[in-house]
């Protein structure tokens, strides 16, 4: 399960550096989303999941690790602040420069 998630991680990673790299804004949201997913997936695993563990201790032995969880439920919203910010980003410089490239420039 944890080469998967590994896995997951480093395809996630890999494709939204590709993208952020790319001369589109709109590729670049993309990228940026990608690498959004990618560290909240590397956050919630890295909290070592237990099925069947109690979320509080009232019973002696293991219990279920909560600050993964509020670690991913926060960077979520944080990155949908982010997204929400570089799409207006994106739509502005679009609408003054004419163009999406993340130069300014037009393709030769």
């Amino acid at each position: 399960m944890e080469s998967l998630a590994a896995c997951v991680i480093a395809v996630l990673v890999a494709c939204g550096v590709y993208l952020v790299l790319r001369a589109r804004t709109f590729t670049v949201v993309l990228g940026l989303s990608l690498l959004s997913y990618a560290v909240n997936l590397f956050l919630f695993f890295s909290g070592r999941l237990m099925t069947g563990a109690p979320p509080l201790a009232t019973s002696p032995g293991p219990t279920a690790d909560p600050l993964p969880q509020a670690l991913v439920l926060t960077a979520i919203v944080i990155g949908f602040g982010m997204t929400a910010f570089v799409v207006i980003l994106a739509l502005r410089a679009r609408g003054e420069l004419g163009n999406d490239h993340v130069d300014g420039r037009e393709d030769k």
